[in-house]
C-alpha cells in the first residue's frame, strides 16, 4: 500500500489529541463545505445559500476545494474565493505543496477495495491541477499557511473539523462503510474522548453519512458531507453540505439531527448542475482521466442513496450533550 495514491504520509497524522488542546473559534452557524472540487457553480450556491440565513454564518472549507479546476482562471478564481473564508488542507491542496512527483501521489490514501486504474487517473488529474498552481506562488503561499484541524464552539457543543478522520488528513476511518464496522468502535468512542468533541465533522471519502455513538453517558456524532462539488445520491445532481448551528435551518435538511443544544444538518446544495458540465467538459473531454473517473456520477450521481447515509436505526435521537 505504498503506491502513490494509497500512501497516508507521517506528514498528514496528527492524532485526535491534538485537537484537545486545538484553540476554539465561535460559530453560531457553521457550514462545513468538503469536497468543493474546483465546482465555481457550488461555491455560488454555498454564498446563496448562506445569505439566506437570518445570522451570521462562518463558512469552514475543509479540504479539496481544488480538483477539476485545472485551467488557470478557474483555478485563481477557486483560490480567493475559498480563502476569504476559514479553510483547511485537503490531501488535493497538500500534494500541491510538494515538490517534484511527491510519493503521495494526489494524497488520497485510497484503500484497497479501490480499483488501481482509479487511483492512477486520481495521481494524473492532480498532475495536471499541479502544473497549473506551479505558476501561481502567491496561491501556493497562501495554501501553506492553512491548518489540518480546526475545532469550533457552537452553542455547548465542540465541534472538531478534520478533512479525513481524526488522526490523518487522509484517513478513511469517518468513510460511512467504516462508521458502521464494528471493529472500529472502540477507536471511534477512544478518539472523540481524547479529542474532546461532541462533534466531528469531515469529507474525503466523497460519499455522505451521519451517524451517532454513545459515548461513556454521553452522545458523539460524525456527519461526513461527502462532496460538495458533485452529486452524492443516485439519479441527483446537488451537492452536500454540514451546517451546525444554535438555531433550526432555514432550509429542508436531507437528514441530521438535534441533540440539545445544537442542529446538526446535511444541506442539499443546489447549484446550477447544467453550467457545471459544461465547464467541466470544456477542460475533461471524453476519454480525459477526470471524465472516465467522475463523468457518469456528475450526470447520474453514486450507488449511494439517503438510507445509507442515515439509516434509521442511527438517526437523530433527540438526546441531549450533558
Amino acid at each position: 500500500m505504498n503506491a502513490p495514491g494509497r500512501v497516508c504520509p507521517l506528514r498528514y497524522r496528527y492524532g485526535p489529541a491534538a485537537l484537545a488542546v486545538a484553540p476554539e473559534r465561535q460559530a453560531e452557524t457553521l457550514y462545513v463545505i468538503g469536497g468543493l472540487y474546483g465546482n465555481r457553480p457550488a461555491l455560488d450556491a454555498v454564498e446563496v445559500l448562506a445569505a439566506t440565513e437570518s445570522g451570521p454564518v462562518t463558512l469552514c472549507f475543509n479540504g479539496d476545494f481544488h480538483w477539476f479546476d485545472a485551467d488557470e482562471s478557474a483555478f485563481v478564481e477557486i483560490n480567493a474565493r475559498v480563502l476569504r473564508h476559514d479553510a483547511l488542507l485537503g490531501n488535493v491542496e497538500a500534494e500541491l505543496l510538494t515538490q517534484g512527483a511527491a510519493e503521495a501521489g494526489c494524497g488520497c490514501a485510497y484503500p484497497e477495495t479501490v480499483d488501481a486504474k482509479v487511483v492512477e487517473r486520481s495521481n494524473q488529474i492532480h498532475a495536471y491541477l499541479k502544473a497549473t498552481a506551479q505558476r501561481h506562488p502567491d496561491a501556493l503561499a497562501s495554501l501553506r499557511k492553512l491548518p489540518m484541524y480546526v475545532c469550533y464552539r457552537v452553542g455547548d457543543a465542540r465541534i472538531g473539523v478534520v478533512h479525513g478522520d481524526a488522526e490523518a488528513l487522509a484517513g478513511w476511518r469517518f468513510d460511512v462503510n467504516a462508521l458502521d464496522n464494528k471493529v472500529n468502535h472502540e477507536w471511534l468512542t477512544s478518539a472523540f474522548l481524547q479529542a474532546n468533541v461532541e462533534v466531528f465533522a469531515s469529507s474525503h471519502t466523497c460519499l455522505p453519512g451521519c451517524r451517532c455513538f454513545g459515548l461513556e453517558g454521553r452522545l458523539g456524532w460524525i456527519i461526513n458531507n461527502g462532496a460538495a462539488g458533485m452529486p452524492n445520491f443516485a439519479n441527483t445532481r446537488f451537492g452536500v453540505i454540514t451546517r451546525i448551528s444554535t438555531t433550526p435551518s432555514p432550509h429542508q435538511r436531507l437528514y441530521g439531527a438535534n441533540p440539545g443544544p445544537i442542529h446538526i444538518d446535511a444541506l442539499a446544495l443546489d447549484f446550477d448542475a447544467d453550467r457545471w458540465e459544461r465547464e467541466f467538459l470544456k477542460r475533461w473531454p471524453p476519454a480525459s482521466p477526470a471524465h472516465v473517473s467522475y463523468f457518469e456520477r456528475i450526470r447520474r450521481g453514486p450507488a449511494h442513496v439517503i438510507s445509507q447515509a442515515a439509516p434509521p436505526a442511527w438517526r437523530a435521537p433527540e438526546d441531549r450533550f450533558p
